[in-house]
Parts: C-alpha cells; sequence; structure tokens
C-alpha cells in the first residue's frame, strides 16, 4: 500500500485474514453481473448464486440494486435515500463503528461502489478487498457456501449525502472548463466508439479523457498496480492538479477510478451516478467518437 495517501481504503487478503474473527469487522460481497443484452446495455443479475456456491467466512451479500439503490429512479443503481441506505446496512449488521470490507466475485468495481456509497453516506471506515474474491481463492484462503449467517441487527445513522456525486448539469457545465477533468472508466473502445457495449449512442461525453477502469488492475493477480503506476495514469490525463468528475455507462466502474483518485489524495472527485445511461438519451447532450 505504500505511494498511498490514505492506504486504509483498501486492505490486502493476508490482513484480511488475520482479522476475519474480529468482530469489529464485517465482510460485504457485493457481486453483481452485467450481462450485455443482443442490441445495447445489459441485464442486471445479482451476485447471490456466486455467493452461495463459495464466499469470504462470515460474509454477508449486499445486493446493489434491490437494496443499495433508488427504487423508483428510471435508471438503475442511483443514490438511493439515505433511510433506504441506512436500513440496509442495520440488516446487515453495520454499526457506525463497524470496519467494513468490500469485495466481488465479479469486478472490482462492484465493491468501489458500495464503497463510494459508504463514503457519501458520512461512513469512512471502509476498505476494498484488493485482489478481491479471485486473489482470496487463488491463496487457496477459506470459504463457505450456503446462505449468509445472520448477524444481529446494528445501528447504522442515516447521515445527509455528501456532496460528491454530480449531476448532468454539472459534467454538461465541465465541458470546455479547464478546471475540470472528465475521466470515462469505460474500455477503450467504448470510449472511442469502436466497439464494446454501448448505451444508445456511442462513444464518450465530449472533452472527456479514458483512464479504464480495467486498466487500474493486474491482469494475473486481480489487484491493483503500484501507486506509482496509477498516479502515472492519471498525471498523464491532467487528473491530479484539477477537480474531476468521472463516469462509465451506469456509474459503477467510474467508482474504481474514484477510489484510487482518493487513495492518491485528491481532494475533489465526483462520480456522475447517472453516466451514460442518462446522457446518449438527451440528443442535445454532446458526445464525441473517434
Amino acid at each position: 500500500m505504500t505511494g498511498y495517501v490514505h492506504p486504509e481504503y483498501l486492505v490486502d487478503t493476508a490482513w484480511l485474514a488475520a482479522h476475519l474473527g474480529d468482530p469489529g469487522v464485517v465482510v460485504l460481497d457485493c457481486t453483481t453481473h452485467l450481462v450485455p443484452e443482443p442490441t445495447a446495455g445489459y441485464s442486471v443479475v445479482n451476485g447471490r448464486a456466486d455467493f452461495e456456491r463459495g464466499h469470504i467466512p462470515g460474509a454477508q451479500y449486499a445486493d446493489l440494486q434491490a437494496d443499495l439503490s433508488d427504487p423508483h429512479h428510471q435508471f438503475r443503481f442511483m443514490l438511493p435515500a439515505p433511510e433506504r441506505f441506512a436500513a440496509a446496512m442495520c440488516h446487515l449488521g453495520l454499526s457506525d463503528a463497524t470496519r467494513v470490507v468490500l469485495y466481488s466475485t465479479a469486478n472490482v468495481w462492484w465493491a468501489s461502489r458500495v464503497w463510494w456509497l459508504l463514503r457519501v453516506f458520512g461512513h469512512d471506515n471502509a476498505a476494498v478487498l484488493d485482489g478481491g474474491w479471485q486473489k482470496w481463492s487463488a491463496e487457496g484462503r477459506p470459504s463457505e457456501t450456503g446462505p449468509a449467517k445472520a448477524r444481529p441487527q446494528a445501528a447504522f445513522t442515516a447521515r445527509p449525502p455528501r456532496p460528491l456525486m454530480a449531476d448532468r448539469d454539472e459534467v454538461l457545465a465541465a465541458i470546455g472548463d479547464g478546471a475540470v477533468c472528465t475521466i470515462n472508466a469505460l474500455r477503450p473502445e467504448q470510449h472511442t466508439g469502436s466497439g464494446g457495449v454501448q448505451y444508445g449512442r456511442p462513444g464518450r461525453i465530449a472533452g472527456s479523457v479514458n483512464v479504464a477502469a480495467s486498466a487500474l488492475l493486474d491482469p494475473t493477480t486481480n489487484a491493483f498496480l503500484p501507486a506509482d503506476v496509477l498516479r502515472r495514469k492519471f498525471a498523464e490525463v491532467g487528473a491530479l492538479d484539477r477537480r474531476v468528475i468521472t463516469y462509465c455507462g451506469g456509474g459503477i466502474a467510474a467508482s474504481a477510478d474514484a477510489l484510487i483518485l482518493t487513495m492518491l489524495g485528491h481532494k475533489d472527485v465526483k462520480l456522475y451516478d447517472a453516466s451514460l445511461s442518462e446522457w446518449v438519451k438527451d440528443p442535445s447532450l454532446p458526445m464525441e467518437i473517434g
């Protein structure tokens, strides 16, 4: 974890293995799957089946779409009301004092999305498991099967959300503003509009740069690349000395970029919650390809 200003937001598998029995630590499996549709977009499949096939001992399953998102919004995965989020945390056994460790059996950004939500609602004692389930299982560490063992209800405070989410008007105002760096966390082929899943209009928000969330990881271990390498990636697009807005298809992968920027010490990062799911639907909102 050397090279980070805030290394406390990431824990390694050895640390978690040594703290599995700590009553003040709660592990959440945040797995969700996006299944590409034949034409455009995705269908959402929760990861409960994965969880029951194997999970870190004592972990709880956090259903991002069903329990940690606004159920009434037209877009998926949108920020929930504080009361709804707090109720879900209480049900999972989290209190205001809990040290939360988040992981996924799929991509790391499902864990970083829940980490960002916890941060929005004022809970800073949370960390993403570096390497996730992939690294944990590759190292032969213990696992359990079946449903989660229920934890006692806890008291988690419903705090007003911090201003860490950007809306379309803020993103629109950032176009052409040299003080803001808008970062697309999707894959390069989606950024250029040359391939991959599209959301209705190909390409990127006009003026945005690309730091793909997938490029933040070591493909062999699934762990994040060294901090100096990550710092260089964000420096190359001019993100370290400007306000930042991260986005992707629906505000999920963008949370991995936001996590790393925060760990590197950036103090002004927001996430565009609806991202391209909203942006592409309004033809007046500018996009670029190539």
